[in-house]
């Protein structure tokens, strides 16, 4: 059999694609094309002709996603500032979202000038956001809490390749960010909080990619999506330091609150929120003050 054009098969793909209803079909099709073949999706045009072996197994893998199985699922893999972490069944896949939360965590580390500085990850998942950040920073210390058993082993086996790869280890803790006795002892030390809780209302309607395969309990935030984010806010300002930093990500509906319950602390100032590429309030920021008297 005569070998395929890779670009006829990427058109074909993308029509498969768009006929199941994925988002970004084209470059889903393409992104699936470059992890077959293990090169760059900018690199594919170097590519032209595929043995029909390699054809019918991108027909395999487009199939898949067809199925609204997620792509990072498929690949294996999700990226988060300059990192991968690996991905599957039990853990949540990290969003482009947090790419923006995670700019403005090391913007502020930055800019604070404190070295090591203590850094915080809360509801860590597949430990994304903290694993970013102990590759861009590091000096940094920086401990991750989760609650759900199989997103921590996620965690845990993220965090071995990262540190096996030259990273700065990082310290994770099973624990539930809502409870007063969780990790005590950063009480008054940690110069920056990070948090992606679940927070999505649990009366919202969500892709198949979504609510078929992330875990719920990554997701759902109670009936106003603030079951999670309300509670830790408490935490928050007694393991900060004065002039340390906070960043929650929320969801799109509920931006307001997340700010009314920080500055309806007296130890929180200069809170403020974020939007996200398509302009949507996306997280809130604060800053630990001394309590006002």
């Amino acid at each position: 059999m005569s070998r395929v054009p890779l670009r006829l098969a990427i058109v074909e793909a993308t029509r498969v694609l768009t006929e199941a209803g994925v988002p970004s079909p084209r470059v889903d099709a393409e992104l699936l094309a470059a992890h077959l073949l293990s090169v760059p999706r900018g690199r594919l045009g170097l590519t032209p002709l595929v043995e029909p072996e390699v054809a019918e197994a991108y027909r395999a893998t487009v199939a898949q996603r067809a199925k609204r199985i997620p792509l990072q699922h498929i690949i294996g893999t999700s990226s988060l500032g300059e990192i991968d972490v690996e991905v599957g069944p039990g853990v949540f896949v990290p969003r482009p979202e947090t790419e923006l939360l995670l700019a403005w965590a090391l913007a502020f580390l930055e800019s604070a000038g404190r070295h090591p500085p203590v850094v915080l990850d809360l509801c860590t998942g597949s430990g994304a956001l903290a694993l970013a950040i102990a590759h861009a920073r590091p000096d940094a210390v920086v401990h991750a809490v989760e609650k759900d058993p199989h997103a921590l082993a996620w965690a845990r086996r993220n965090a071995d390749l990262r540190a096996s790869d030259g990273d700065t280890p990082v310290h994770l803790h099973h624990g539930d960010v809502t409870e007063r006795t969780v990790l005590t002892e950063l009480d008054g030390a940690v110069d920056l909080v990070v948090a992606n809780p679940p927070y999505v209302p649990t009366s919202a309607r969500l892709d198949p990619e979504v609510i078929d395969h992330d875990p719920h309990v990554a997701l759902f935030g109670g009936p106003d999506g603030l079951s999670v984010i309300e509670p830790m806010i408490a935490n928050i300002a007694r393991w900060l330091r004065i002039d340390g930093g906070v960043g929650i990500e929320h969801d799109d509906s509920h931006g307001d609150r997340v700010v009314a319950l920080l500055e309806g602390r007296a130890v929180f100032g200069d809170v403020s929120q974020h939007r996200d590429l398509a302009d949507r309030p996306r997280f809130v920021v604060a800053r630990r003050q001394r309590r006002i008297t």
